[in-house]
């Protein structure tokens, strides 16, 4: 549409408003559009600072997109400059690789934009990102281009670097041989925006000589692109504690030194939260670690029978917690609830424990000690040991009120065929053990003499 003459109005005139519309008032802006012109725009040249000539036009890339397109021409000096606009970046970036094996492939057309690096790796040879506008030219283009620009300042060199300027004509030399295509080299196009473009001619069809790469852009190329990169989610409170290994004073329970604990928020796949504590003392070298319950007594006690048929089952995990009693029917042993504390470690280590326990108990030791009782702990260290090392199959229980105790099912999230876990009411005598019965949660606050 041409603008009319000024002082024109831009509404339809009183004697034209009944009469019916002939049309839109813009023409939608289309690269298909063949009655479509170039849009001149006076400029000012870069190279004699006078007015010269930019013209735009919108056209589309065969197999890829639109683009427009910038010409500058300076009619006073004769300086001229071509640039290309792509329009937005892309979701990912994209990396072209050809193979340029003949003058064929050096007459590709080809996109590059500003952002796009080029590489040739049989030169070693890098033309970097931002370091010249974006062009749409050709291959043989984009090697003519770098040829010009590293020649423009070779007159300096070789007035102040003698040596330097003589490398650098040898290397202008490699890339002119290059347009020459004696022999076959790789050129490689990375535009982490998204919108260079290496063409196919044998579209639709696939090109062996052409591999397309479409990537996520890292950090760093999206902040080299002005894009604004995510914020990183502010962590919580809580979830800094949980990650947090938290330390307190405490006295060691062997020398009543001064000690550490340190103590840590560790959740159990497939069970729940656990708080482990561990006390080193550097005074006798005591050392001791403790698990507690992250959570509150389950509604359910839960007991858990293994039967131990392969050395692998020594490598379970295991959470038993105070209030667990442990019972191997084939020894005839039970292992009383708060006896070893809780413990977060593996079957081999729970069963070791109950070994130590035993064997190194004082009273079952020494010259006072009686015969008979001594040979029946031999016999069960023995049977002991033998199941440890999966030569003896046994069942293993876990028993406990309060339902926080956990044995690993290393078939999770299906069952275990060894493995049975059951979920059982209290009894009375359970809950009063656990303090239960005098525990009040609700309603608490009737009955209650009010205060003066």
């Amino acid at each position: 549409m041409s603008p009319g003459p000024p002082g024109a109005a831009v509404g339809p005139s009183p004697s034209a408003a009944g009469s019916p519309a002939t049309g839109p008032l813009f023409r939608p802006l289309s690269a298909e559009d063949e009655e479509q012109q170039p849009t001149e725009i006076e400029s000012l040249c870069m190279n004699c600072y006078r007015n010269g000539t930019t013209r735009l036009l919108l056209t589309k890339i065969p197999f890829f997109r639109e683009i427009i397109v910038s010409s500058f021409f300076c009619e006073h000096c004769g300086w001229n400059n071509t640039e290309i606009c792509s329009g937005r970046i892309q979701d990912q970036g994209v990396r072209y690789t050809l193979t340029v094996r003949g003058q064929e492939d050096m007459n590709r057309e080809v996109v590059k934009t500003d952002s796009a690096t080029t590489r040739i790796l049989e030169l070693d040879f890098e033309i970097p990102a931002f370091s010249q506008k974006g062009a749409l030219t050709t291959v043989e283009g984009l090697i003519s281009r770098a040829i010009s620009g590293l020649e423009q300042d070779q007159p300096t060199r070789r007035a102040m670097e003698h040596a330097v300027a003589e490398r650098i004509d040898v290397f202008i030399g490699k890339l002119k041989d290059l347009k020459q295509v004696a022999s076959p080299f790789t050129l490689i196009i990375d535009d982490p925006s998204g919108n260079s473009f290496v063409e196919n001619p044998h579209a639709p069809q696939k090109d062996d000589a052409l591999v397309i790469t479409h990537y996520n852009r890292t950090p760093q190329q999206a902040e080299m692109l002005g894009l604004q990169a995510e914020a990183p989610e502010e962590k919580s409170e809580e979830e800094d504690l949980r990650n947090e290994v938290l330390q307190f004073n405490t006295n060691c329970p062997e020398c009543n030194a001064p000690a550490q604990t340190n103590m840590k928020l560790v959740q159990i796949p497939h069970f729940k939260e656990v708080i482990i504590m561990a006390t080193n003392c550097e005074n006798c070298g005591h050392r001791t670690n403790e698990v507690k319950s992250g959570g509150a007594v389950e509604p359910l006690g839960t007991k858990i029978t293994l039967h131990i048929t392969d050395p692998s089952d020594m490598t379970r995990d295991l959470l038993k917690s105070e209030t667990c009693s442990v019972e191997i029917p084939e020894l005839e042993f039970e292992l009383g609830m708060a006896v070893l504390g809780g413990k977060f470690t593996t079957l081999e280590g729970l069963l070791k424990d109950i070994r130590e326990l035993v064997t190194k108990n004082p009273f079952t030791l020494g010259d006072s000690s009686n015969p008979n009782q001594t040979e029946k702990l031999q016999e069960f260290s023995q049977k002991l040991e033998q199941i440890i090392e999966g030569k003896m199959k046994a069942h293993f229980i876990m028993n406990d009120p309060a339902g926080n105790s956990y044995l690993q099912n290393v078939y999770a999230p299906e069952d275990d065929p060894e493995m049975k876990v059951e979920r059982y009411k209290r009894t009375f005598d359970q809950n009063e053990e656990l303090g239960l019965n005098d525990m009040k949660t609700e309603g608490y606050e009737e009955g209650l003499a009010p205060q003066r």
